[in-house]
């Protein structure tokens, strides 16, 4: 099942704590979102493997673009 992991708001990248081909488990943190002086984590939903990271810290990100693709 792949997930792909969206930004749920406005907001620049602060962290990205995992790269392509890295095995994740459910509920992991995966990126740090910043927006508005507030940091919001970017969570698994099931574990898998990273098959694509999109962003970078300091990139800005809108709301529902795919940051994480996760298979």
């Amino acid at each position: 099942m792949t997930q792909q992991i969206a930004s749920e708001l406005v907001g620049s990248i602060a962290a990205v704590h995992v790269i392509v081909g890295q095995r994740v488990e459910a509920g992991e943190e995966v990126v740090l979102l910043e927006s508005m002086k507030m940091e919001i984590p970017l969570l698994t939903e099931a574990a898998g493997t990273v098959t694509a990271v999109f962003v970078a810290p300091g990139d800005v990100v809108q709301e529902g673009d795919v940051v994480i693709v996760i298979d």
